[in-house]
C-alpha cells in the first residue's frame, strides 16, 4: 500500500530523480548510478528512481514499516529475526 511519504518520494522523483535515490539509499553506489543515468538522459534516471521506490514499498509491505535496512543493489533484509536484533557484522 502506497503511504503518504511515498507518494512525495514520487514526487521528489520526478522533480530531481538522485534526490530521491539519496533519499533511500543514502550516499551509496546507488546514488552515483542514478546520478549518471540522470547526466545521459533525464528518462533512465526516473526509471531506476521509480524501481528503488518499488523496490522499497515492497520492502515497507514484507518487512514492515521500519522492520527493513537497505544493503545495496535494491535488496532489504530485515533488521530483527524472530524478535530479536540482528548482528551484522559486529562483536559484542
Amino acid at each position: 500500500m502506497v503511504k503518504g511519504s511515498d507518494i512525495l518520494l514520487i514526487l521528489v522523483a520526478i522533480l530531481f530523480p538522485p534526490a530521491a535515490a539519496f533519499i533511500i539509499t543514502g550516499c551509496s553506489c546507488d546514488l552515483l548510478i542514478n546520478i549518471l543515468l540522470t547526466v545521459l538522459g533525464y528518462i533512465p534516471g526516473h526509471i531506476h528512481a521509480f524501481w528503488l521506490i518499488y523496490k522499497k514499498i515492497k520492502a515497507e509491505e514484507q518487512y514492515g514499516r521500519g522492520g527493513f535496512q537497505y544493503v545495496g543493489n535494491g535488496t532489504y533484509q530485515p533488521v530483527y529475526q524472530s524478535g530479536a536484533p540482528v548482528n551484522y557484522g559486529t562483536t559484542n
